[in-house]
């Protein structure tokens, strides 16, 4: 299977995290990722810093290393980079050989694009404007990585960027040679004209057989799910809820409010409030309440956030200790506001429940910290038992479910977790007009980048004020999702109609153990003080990052 995915404006350190994900999560299936990045500068292995002839911020770019050969080049909007992530014999011979398919794919596509002049220039990889005549300009850079017999990093091809950009470096280490672009050649083409003439041409080389799903994160900054038929008025039977305020339900708020604690499923309206008070599970807030971001489906309140409270990890902590568990999740808004993100808060916490409660299972289900290496290094090295970031909804309706998010921050979010060896888990909700095989995709994606966990449940509108339900998801076709999951390779898919991210945690992250980097701790539970056990699993939540508990 070739797996194409057109990711929009992606961050070039997230797409770099990402093929790394996705090179070292072993799926059967190749990639090819397209989209543009925002400016940044790239030094391959043989560049040198003097090349880059001004400083970067002075132009409004960013500098970064890159694992590809070459020298510098840049990236920025107007130019289609693709990474294809396929496999290449390992011989001798192979890389350039590699190279020169990257090459092929991007001449047939501008010749079928009406750009009948492009070609190779001897000595110089890349795609050339009239590379025989006396004045040859580059309009495509080229750089491969070959490992483990698969190819990383690729082509950037200047459909209409600033080309001024260009004349604060050396591109490719060649001075006596301008770089052009298709606009700057008179061509008139919008960018996903080319991507789909690139497409065509990558899948003849790549995919001879077929064997091909491709699925696009539509850039749009207007919200159609918004607009999308709203589905029967009338909820069906197997999404109503009892409200059971029994003994046990009414234990669980006692103790929130002795602890003076908030929880998600009270501030996010979870269906299975009932359900997990009554077993001794309740999702906490912590970092406060209020989210930076203002995600369509998500009832958590917005706006300007609280300063944090320096005490609340303890506070959690000793919640923790008193009810005497044994796994505890704890989640976040995201917190945009904060130069980590929130990152300190989780590690504060996580360092606290650990420290009070050595035999607890923390389970962390974090923000992306907008992709940010330190402040998720941060996160990481507190060492949760699993590492929990929802990808929410499938690519194509990412800006509309979540704008301020992207699809591709969130895959190397999780790869980046896994290569710090944690268990990963992430979640996706469904009747927001996605379509059976756009979850299947995203199921594989995730999976790809080495996922353990997923689980998979029915969107409800929290209010008349956010994204309609588009469609009901009977329970047999969510049951058909799970097998799904369950033969792309996950440790546990759990799926219902209100499986939430939280449901039934304890229980996936101990399916995870043996497929996961290393065993949860099986502790016994301390008992409570009165000599009583308390409840096994409590999740402690910041406000349940996008709002599900």
């Amino acid at each position: 299977m070739l797996r194409v995915r057109f990711l929009g404006r992606v961050g070039y350190r997230d797409a770099h995290a990402l093929q790394h994900a996705l090179l070292r999560g072993g799926s059967g299936d190749d990639y090819l990722l397209l989209m543009e990045h925002r400016a940044v500068y790239t030094l391959g292995l043989r560049a040198k810093t003097h090349d880059v002839l001004v400083p970067p911020a002075s132009v409004g770019a960013e500098v970064v290393r890159a694992d590809r050969g070459g020298l510098v080049t840049y990236h920025g909007p107007g130019q289609l980079v693709g990474y294809p992530m396929v496999g290449v014999p390992v011989r001798p011979g192979a890389t350039p050989g590699h190279v020169w398919a990257v090459e092929e794919v991007v001449i047939r596509a501008l010749a079928d694009l009406g750009m009948a002049g492009a070609g190779r220039l001897a000595g110089h990889p890349g795609v050339w404007i009239d590379p025989d005549g006396p004045r040859p300009r580059k309009v495509c850079a080229v750089g491969v990585r070959i490992s483990r017999g698969r190819s990383m990093h690729g082509f950037a091809l200047n459909v209409d960027p600033d080309l001024e950009m260009f004349s604060h470096i050396v591109p490719c280490g060649i001075p006596d040679k301008p770089v052009t672009s298709l606009a700057a050649e008179g061509m008139d083409v919008a960018m996903p004209e080319v991507v789909g003439a690139v497409v065509t041409r990558a899948v003849e080389q790549w995919a001879p057989e077929g064997g091909v799903e491709r699925q696009d994160v539509i850039q749009s900054a207007r919200r159609p799910a918004r607009t999308c038929p709203a589905p029967p008025a009338r909820k069906p039977g197997w999404l109503r809820v009892k409200a059971e305020m029994g003994p046990g339900y009414q234990s669980m708020q006692r103790t929130m409010r002795s602890l003076d604690l908030v929880t998600v499923c009270e501030e996010a309206g979870c269906p299975n409030i009932f359900e997990c008070w009554a077993d001794g599970t309740a999702t906490f807030m912590i970092n406060g309440s209020r989210c930076t971001r203002a995600c369509g489906f998500c009832l958590v309140d917005s706006g300007r956030p609280w300063a944090l409270d320096p005490g609340e990890p303890e506070r959690v902590a000793a919640a923790v200790a008193r009810l005497g568990l044994d796994h505890a999740v704890v989640t976040a808004v995201a917190r945009d506001d904060l130069p980590d993100g929130g990152a300190a808060g989780f590690a504060a916490t996580i360092a606290a429940i650990h420290s009070r409660c050595p035999g607890t299972a923390v389970e962390v289900l974090i923000p992306d910290c907008k992709g940010d290496d330190d402040a998720l290094a941060m996160v990481f090295a507190a060492r949760p038992e699993v590492l929990n970031h929802n990808l929410e909804t499938v690519a194509r309706l990412q800006r509309a479910v979540r704008p301020a998010a992207s699809y591709a921050r969130s895959l190397s979010v999780l790869g980046r977790a896994k290569r710090a060896g944690l268990v990963t888990k992430s979640g996706l909700m469904l009747g927001l007009g996605e379509t059976e095989v756009e979850v299947g995709g995203a199921l594989a994606d995730l999976r790809a980048v080495g996922v353990d966990i997923v689980t998979l449940g029915q969107y409800l509108r929290p209010t008349a004020g956010h994204l309609p339900v588009a469609r009901w998801w009977s329970p047999d076709e969510i049951d058909g999702l799970r097998a799904v999951g369950q033969a792309l390779g996950f440790a546990h898919v759990e799926a219902s109609p209100l499986t939430r991210s939280s449901y039934h945690a304890k229980a996936a992250a101990a399916s995870a153990q043996s497929a996961g980097p290393g065993p949860l701790p099986r502790p016994a539970r301390p008992p409570s003080a009165a000599g009583q056990d308390r409840p096994a699993h409590l999740v402690v939540s910041a406000g349940g990052a996008h709002g599900r508990p």
